[in-house]
């Protein structure tokens, strides 16, 4: 493997990471770059931030769309059509010129890493292009799925021709066998950095402001999909119990998110809302402090370190979701050293009361039961949270991509 491209619409701006994929990419990208391959994103980018920029040695973003972006600021997935249809024209030729032909120019073969449906289209025209220029022998094309939306978009049969088609998990590997493939399993990863943990001071700041026992943090979009709804009745049921819960919410702009709130009011919930200026944590603190409300929907863009601090100083992180290709999030939670609540369909490294808790229906009281466990037994949830960390430290990126390089072997050899 010489030369990277990876083909994605979300990426590393704001504007371009909206969920899981944006930091996937971005993490992957960098990493690959680390280890010595020049590697190129290409991704749905900020309008106002240059076209191409090198962040780091041997890796360059490289913002698609901007034209179109121009146009649609709310975010990547704002005006996706048009997008779309510009990414799958567009790209493939700058692909070929400037990294496929290079490598061939070095005697090298380049790999090409697309992600999601809306490379669908662009990744079979890089294989038709690939070949009318005699360079398809010079590429190797994995085109991923992250998740099930948008697979009624894809020409099955033409993508299976022109690529190798991966996935995440054994639970992705099981949908797409119902549109009859038959993927090969890479799973996700996470920067070794995250180990180290959250800054402790940020920590500390989060558990004094946010004095609760137990609290629980819900980090996600608004979609029934996250169960939310399982999230407050377990909230209430914990209420119920004599217990005072805190739940902090930090959701998207999706409409369900009124629903959710409603729940939380009907069972008896205080509900309250806070928007901080995430450059100024004294002043989110400082409200948090002075909250009495049982579910905190926090209104403020979380850097890194802030998010992380906050899964670690929770008693725990809900990512409770009822279909989930991978799960991110819990990885993410255990490498900072907190505790996961996971579901379970893709999260395949949560093992169940020994590195994670882990819900399998959308009862919230199968949750709140859960839940008084930590309360009653804080040595469980300590030994939890370092078995959690042992599990994150399995999944760094430069493992994965030790596992990647193997299926790539098996891919350049059926492609061509």
């Amino acid at each position: 493997m010489d030369s990277v491209a990876i083909l994605s619409f979300e990426g590393p701006d704001r504007y371009s990471m909206v969920g899981g994929l944006g930091t996937r990419v971005t993490e992957l990208a960098q990493a690959l770059a680390d280890l010595g391959r020049p590697t190129d994103l290409f991704f749905v980018g900020d309008p106002q931030l240059p076209a191409v920029e090198e962040p780091a040695p041997r890796l360059r973003y490289r913002r698609w769309c901007q034209w179109i972006s121009a146009y649609h600021r709310a975010s990547v997935y704002d005006g996706e059509r048009g997008k779309v249809d510009d990414f799958s024209l567009s790209i493939p030729p700058v692909v070929v010129d400037e990294i496929v032909a290079p490598a061939v120019a070095r005697g090298a073969r380049a790999l090409v890493l697309a992600e999601e449906w809306q490379t669908a289209r662009a990744t079979i025209e890089l294989d038709r292009l690939l070949r009318a220029r005699g360079l398809r022998d010079a590429a190797t094309i994995l085109w991923n799925a992250n998740n099930t939306y948008g697979f009624d978009a894809i020409d099955w049969g033409a993508l299976r021709r022109c690529a190798t088609i991966t996935t995440v998990s054994k639970y992705m590997k099981f949908e797409l066998s119902l549109r009859g493939q038959q993927p090969l399993v890479i799973p996700n990863g996470i920067p070794a950095r995250l180990l180290d943990g959250p800054p402790a001071k940020l920590v500390h700041d989060w558990r004094t402001s946010l004095a609760a026992r137990p609290l629980l943090v819900k980090v996600g979009r608004f979609d029934p999909d996250k169960r939310w709804m399982q999230a407050v009745d377990a909230v209430a049921e914990l209420h119920d119990a004599g217990l005072g819960a805190r739940l902090v919410v930090r959701g998207g702009r999706e409409p369900y998110g009124a629903a959710v709130f409603e729940r939380a009011r009907a069972r008896g919930l205080r509900v309250g809302e806070i928007v901080a200026d995430a450059g100024d944590p004294a002043s989110l603190f400082t409200a948090l402090a002075t909250s009495s409300d049982d579910v905190i929907n926090l209104r403020a863009f979380l850097e890194a370190d802030m998010l992380f601090a906050l899964y670690a100083a929770a008693d725990a992180v809900l990512a409770n979701s009822g279909k989930e290709p991978f799960g991110l999030v819990g990885l993410e939670v255990m490498a900072a050293g907190g505790l996961a609540v996971c579901g379970a369909t893709g999260e395949e490294y949560a093992e169940p009361f020994v590195n994670a808790i882990v819900v399998d229906t959308e009862d919230g009281r199968e949750l709140a039961s859960y839940l008084r466990d930590l309360v009653d037994d804080p040595d469980a949830a300590v030994a939890m949270r370092h078995a959690g960390h042992e599990t994150a430290a399995r999944y760094t990126w430069p493992t994965v991509i030790h596992a990647l390089e193997r299926k790539i072997t098996f891919a350049a050899s059926v492609q061509g």
